[in-house]
């Protein structure tokens, strides 16, 4: 019995170790999207991007779409970092977001965004244009 309960607690202890050194050698790295998104009821977002990670560049895709009230149009530049990512494909993914928002000439943007794979994008920027939401919005990033 004895030897039991010492086998668990060194498992427990090699399990700690095993996250601990996992969420070590997450890294962190900066990324830029433009995003053009227009629609009238359903609406449709496309853009490009860039992921700067561990002094190399990679080129994104970036898609989305998004149902309830949008109408109008606009575009938006959005950087800031990505964190908890172990190689540049752990940004590929959907990032889901649910919200409200107009933008009548210019308007500031924030977001903070998860995806299946742990990745966190905390993205600042400016959207230009006319557009009107009250909307869930999918956003989908990949690696060209």
């Amino acid at each position: 019995m004895k030897i039991l309960s010492v086998l668990k607690v060194g498992l427990l202890a090699l399990a700690t170790l095993i996250g601990a050194a996992s969420l070590a050698n997450a890294a962190e790295g900066s990324i830029s999207i433009r995003l053009v998104k227009a629609g009238f009821v359903v609406g449709g977002s496309a853009g490009d991007g860039v992921l700067t990670f561990q002094g190399r560049k990679y080129p994104l895709s970036v898609g989305g779409l998004s149902y309830g009230f949008t109408f109008g149009a606009s575009e938006t530049r959005l950087h800031g970092t990505v964190k908890n990512i172990r190689r540049p494909s752990d940004i590929a993914g959907v990032y889901a977001q649910g919200g409200a928002g107009a933008a009548l000439g210019k308007g500031a943007q924030v977001v903070v965004l998860t995806n299946q794979n742990g990745a966190i994008l905390e993205l600042s920027g400016e959207q230009k244009g006319v557009i009107v939401s009250l909307d869930l919005s999918g956003l989908a990033l990949s690696l060209k």
